[in-house]
């Protein structure tokens, strides 16, 4: 729910436990507790999309669940995020945009140990458009009350037996019918790539072509349609909001000609409240979703979101249902 500074102040005395999401001069100053939270003030609200420095979002613990552990994890020990988390269960995990660790996750985390047999979801803390280059995007481990700007932090979720943590992902793009365009390294920038195996320097492609950067390029060989959003294009060099990674194809999504009505038509029906929900925020930009209601998920627009690994222009979601025997 987005809700006041002062309800959930009071939330954190009654011992809940929660996931926040809100504008850095907010977090920083609610009480210590069993909370975690990032930074950012793009929502999915209960009337749409909304932009609102003075709200936090609350995500509480399922009514069903056993445990809850928090924890932080520096560049040297975010490899241990999947291991640690439950057999049955999930965790929620925040990073904050453009630190070291969200590098390192970023390119790293599909080797993670654990990492396919575990629910990992979560999202990439970041800053109102306005404050971008003066303002840090920050974490916040609730315990204490500390802000990080170059950790993760984490909410391990143990449920029981007969309940079980799913992870969904809507992704609006498909792979589009272009030209293959692979990459020498695994990195968040790019100035040279093969297209269609020929040599050619990447922004050059862009620019000569007018190719759209609000459209992701998009590669099957990760997993199922994953997008890599562009940043900016400038002094020669494609800067990513995601990493492209070494050998994987890639080729830039169809246009949506419709992006909001396709985003709208891509919800799921009957998927009311999940456990977690977050959504990107270039969907809320390029899709103008302010104002725009995206169904029964509620959450933050983030600056990336996770999905077991690092996702762009893709909603996530945890839903937590009683197993069928």
């Amino acid at each position: 729910m987005l809700t006041d500074f002062d309800t959930v102040r009071d939330l954190i005395w009654a011992g809940r436990t929660l996931v926040l999401a809100g504008d850095e001069r907010l977090l920083r100053r609610l009480p210590a507790g069993r909370w975690i939270g990032g930074t950012i003030p793009y929502f999915m609200g209960d009337a749409g999309g909304v932009t609102d420095r003075a709200a936090i979002h609350v995500d509480e613990l399922p009514a069903v669940a056993e445990l809850a552990t928090l924890a932080t994890y520096d560049l040297d020990t975010i490899h241990r995020v999947a291991a640690d988390s439950p057999d049955n269960g999930y965790t929620v995990l925040i990073i904050p945009a453009f630190s070291p660790v969200h590098a390192r996750y970023a390119s790293e985390a599909p080797g993670y140990d654990a990492m396919a047999a575990k629910v990992v979801a979560g999202w990439v803390s970041g800053v109102h458009l306005d404050d971008a280059g003066e303002r840090a995007p920050f974490v916040f481990d609730g315990r204490t009350g500390e802000a990080y700007a170059d950790r993760g932090v984490a909410l391990h979720v143990s449920l029981p037996a007969t309940y079980a943590a799913t992870l969904s992902t809507v992704n609006v793009f498909e792979r589009g019918d272009g030209d293959e365009i692979t990459f020498p390294e695994t990195a968040f920038y790019a100035t040279e790539c093969l297209v269609d195996g020929e040599p050619r320097r990447f922004a050059d492609y862009i620019l000569e072509r007018g190719l759209d950067i609000r459209v992701p390029l998009v590669t099957d060989d990760l997993g199922p349609s994953i997008n890599v959003s562009i940043q900016a294009v400038e002094d020669g060099t494609v800067r990513f909001f995601a990493p492209v990674f070494e050998g994987a194809v890639y080729r830039f999504a169809t246009p949506l000609e419709d992006y909001a009505g396709r985003f709208e038509a891509a919800l799921p029906a009957g998927v009311d409240e999940p456990a977690l929900a977050c959504n990107c925020v270039l969907n809320y930009l390029y899709g103008e979703l302010e104002g725009r209601r995206t169904g029964g998920f509620r959450g933050p627009m983030t600056f990336g979101e996770i999905g077991q690994q690092l996702l762009n222009q893709t909603l996530v979601y945890v839903t937590v249902d009683r197993v069928v025997s």
